[in-house]
């Protein structure tokens, strides 16, 4: 038991912190970011320590936009009432910069990954550390939308991390799955209510 905790403890610690994420997430409670500050602080180590350099990388980028999506939700507020951002559709105008940034970042990144590391997975770190851009900036505006984004990345982790031997973050990405799901029809519910009060 001792060497199987010392094997895989920092697995267990950033699952636990995962799934309180998850729920903050689900709520849709600020305190989401305070947790999203401290896991992929955590992540980085493991994911180094994996050879999951992009995912590392893209941990330290996790770090840095949970701040930035802390100050949005605290301190952005929609400009008639002064009130807290609400859960809205994503807009139209934003696809089309959106995907050619996806795919840009996707190049960018297994470039980086190919060229700079000895990553046996380039191709598939690439893609859902690019795809997390986007999640992440679509999560900070408050974008139904996000969610759609998360199954995507979430499912292509978990296969992943059984890759990569990495048995409970993987376990926690399916559990991300079937949350991101239910997440995305509970705010779309809560997006329809705000575009009905709108007209």
């Amino acid at each position: 038991m001792t060497t199987f905790l010392s094997i895989y403890w920092l697995d267990i610690l950033t699952t636990v912190l995962g799934l309180i994420y998850i729920w903050l997430e689900y709520k849709a409670s600020i305190a989401l970011w305070v947790v999203g500050i401290i896991m992929p602080a955590l992540d980085i180590v493991l994911y180094w320590q994996h050879g999951l350099y992009g995912d590392a990388g893209m941990a330290c980028y996790y770090v840095m936009a949970a701040l930035y999506g802390l100050f949005i939700w605290k301190f952005k507020k929609t400009r008639k009432k002064k009130e807290p951002l609400p859960i809205i559709y994503m807009p139209r105008s934003k696809y089309l910069p959106a995907i050619v940034f996806f795919f840009v970042g996707w190049a960018v990144i297994y470039y980086i990954l190919v060229k700079w590391t000895n990553s046996t997975v380039p191709l598939f770190d690439s893609f859902t550390n690019a795809l997390s851009f986007i999640g992440l900036w679509a999560l900070a505006h408050k974008y139904l939308e996000q969610w759609l984004f998360w199954i995507v990345v979430d499912a292509v982790c978990v296969v992943l991390y059984v890759h990569k031997d990495i048995p409970f973050k993987a376990s926690l990405y399916g559990l991300y799955v079937i949350i991101a799901i239910a997440g995305y029809y509970k705010w779309k519910s809560m997006a329809k209510r705000v575009k009905a009060d709108q007209h």
